[in-house]
C-alpha cells in the first residue's frame, strides 16, 4: 500500500525506526485477512492504523508539516472508503409533501 510506504519513509526521516517493523507487521497481518474480509475492508483498517501512527507522531513533532499533510490525506481516503460500508439512513418519519 502506497500510503504505508509514505508513512514508513516519514518515520525513517524522523528517526522513528521502531515503527517501521510495526507498520510492516500490521499491513502483513491485514493482507492475510483480505481473502476473508475483502480488500476495501482491509484497506480501511490499514488506513486507520496509519492515521493513529500519524496522530501519535503529530503529538511528538507538532511543528512537522509533513505529518500534518499525510494525516489529512490518509483521513480523507479512509473516510471515503468507510462510506462503502455505511448503511443508508432510513428516515423514521416521512415528511408531508404538499
Amino acid at each position: 500500500m502506497e500510503e504505508a510506504e509514505k508513512v514508513k519513509a516519514l518515520c525513517e526521516k524522523l528517526g522513528e525506526k521502531d515503527l517501521l517493523g510495526t507498520i510492516d507487521s500490521f499491513v502483513l497481518i491485514q493482507r492475510e485477512l483480505s481473502t476473508k474480509k475483502g480488500e476495501d475492508f482491509v484497506n480501511v483498517a490499514i488506513l486507520g492504523f496509519l492515521e493513529g501512527v500519524l496522530v501519535s507522531l503529530r503529538k511528538k513533532y507538532p511543528q512537522n508539516q509533513d505529518i500534518q499533510g499525510f494525516l489529512g490525506l490518509i483521513r480523507t481516503k479512509r473516510k471515503e472508503l468507510e462510506e462503502k460500508f455505511r448503511k443508508p439512513e432510513i428516515p423514521l418519519f416521512e415528511e408531508d409533501v404538499d
